[in-house]
């Protein structure tokens, strides 16, 4: 969301440079972003699509022939992957070609899960009102097909075309920040209904990084019973402006272009009741327009007749078709196997976690299902763990190393991610 190209910069550098195979043949996908990335999942996928296709004829007209596939997509993208790869089956993509790996890196599988407290409430109001179609899609409140599923929900459906492409590939290997993602939380990130580190992190969760790999996990166990956790310091305490100061351990209060020594550092804090108001106001009045401008352009795309084709369009009229019988496998032999998976994870989950509760997310039925349905597939899951930072959502693939020197730790999990690749 909100992303462009440069933000997969290390990755290209990193793959290229760890596979130096003149065979390998890397696109970074460019039509879907800034504002475009407002138009939703489904009308993504359809852009990159494109571009694969166009990127391929122009390989064809060069004398080479794409043989084997894969594909990678962070945040957002590895949601647009999803969706890309279930055209590609339905166009007849993989008939020659081979699907490899696919991978996704922080990305929110289970949409964003709202958490037990006032700012995640606002965020689950305002998300799908503020961010188009995307947002919608994100919250699961839209109501892609015609028996009004949310996308989401139709993309991990065993019988649909997405979950059928997905499982073709011979190594599914997804990222998820273990700790600190503030954009996209570990369990939607890893397919979980329970955050165990968000529970353990600071009460004796043992954990055992890669060596080779640095902030990747290795291995992690929970200790029978968790030592007490240390009161949060009082506001405005001396403990309390700590958390700001960049030689504290501690996470950081404000992000790396908002820490100043004493006593600036008093004078921020102090013009914070001002400058929050200023920034939210300007924020919502820019995501509005922005929103605005993608309803529009949804509404072009929906009413070109050239569009009849597009697979959102083919899966509703198969709906259509089919929907006493759809029906019907749902409930009987298709909704057998979904209903078991999700009664094993409602079980797990009446068993609380040691912690807090504002830790755990408050998934919906529509997640869980989701859950159940994905956790069958062979996935590999790597965790990722950053300590010192507001957010590692940014980190995790060394986003912007150019301006965040801290972005740079990020570069053992995109070399893990790289030399996982199978040829």
């Amino acid at each position: 969301m909100w992303g462009n190209p440069d933000h997969l910069a290390e990755l290209n550098r990193i793959v290229k440079e760890t596979i130096p195979d003149p065979a390998l043949h890397v696109l970074i996908a460019k039509t879907n972003k800034e504002d475009s990335t407002y138009d939703g999942i489904d009308w993504g996928g359809e852009r990159v699509a494109e571009e694969i296709a166009d990127e391929v004829e122009t390989l064809k007209q060069q004398g080479r022939t794409v043989t084997r596939f894969s594909i990678t997509g962070y945040s957002l993208g590895g949601l647009v992957a999803r969706y890309v790869v279930g055209i590609l089956r339905q166009r007849g993509f993989f008939e020659n070609v081979v699907p490899v790996n696919f991978n996704t890196i922080a990305t929110p599988h289970l949409g964003l899960p709202r958490y037990p407290s006032f700012f995640s409430s606002i965020a689950s109001f305002l998300g799908p009102r503020l961010l188009s179609r995307t947002g919608e899609q994100f919250y699961c409140v839209d109501k892609w097909s015609t028996k009004g599923r949310p996308l989401l929900e139709v993309m991990a459906d065993s019988d649909r075309i997405f979950y059928q492409a997905l499982e073709a590939f011979e190594s599914i290997r997804i990222y998820a920040n273990a700790v600190n993602d503030r954009t996209v939380p570990y369990v939607t990130a890893a397919i979980e209904v329970e955050d165990i580190f968000a529970s353990r992190a600071s009460n004796g969760l043992e954990i055992d990084i890669d060596e080779n790999y640095p902030h990747i996990i290795k291995s992690y166990s929970l200790p029978p019973v968790p030592p007490p956790t240390a009161p949060k310091p009082t506001v405005l305490s001396p403990s309390w402006f700590k958390r700001s100061n960049p030689k504290s351990k501690r996470t950081p209060f404000l992000p790396p272009f908002l820490q100043f020594p004493f006593p600036m550092n008093i004078l921020l804090y102090a013009s914070l009741p001002l400058l929050i108001p200023i920034f939210l106001s300007l924020a919502i009045v820019r995501v509005s327009l922005a929103a605005r401008s993608s309803r529009a352009r949804i509404r072009l795309l929906e009413s070109d007749a050239s569009n009849s084709q597009k697979l959102a369009h083919i899966i509703a009229q198969l709906e259509r078709q089919m929907e006493v019988a759809v029906v019907d496998l749902m409930e009987n032999e298709g909704g057998a196997n979904m209903q078991a998976d999700v009664e094993s994870v409602v079980d797990k989950r009446d068993k609380p976690l040691e912690g807090k509760l504002e830790d755990q997310p408050i998934l919906t039925p529509i997640q869980r299902r989701i859950a159940a349905s994905l956790n069958r597939l062979p996935i590999k899951k790597e965790r990722a763990f950053f300590t010192n930072t507001r957010n590692s959502h940014a980190i995790i693939i060394c986003r912007d190393v150019q301006r965040f020197e801290v972005h740079r730790e990020g570069a053992g999990v995109v070399r893990h991610w790289a030399t996982s690749l199978i040829l």
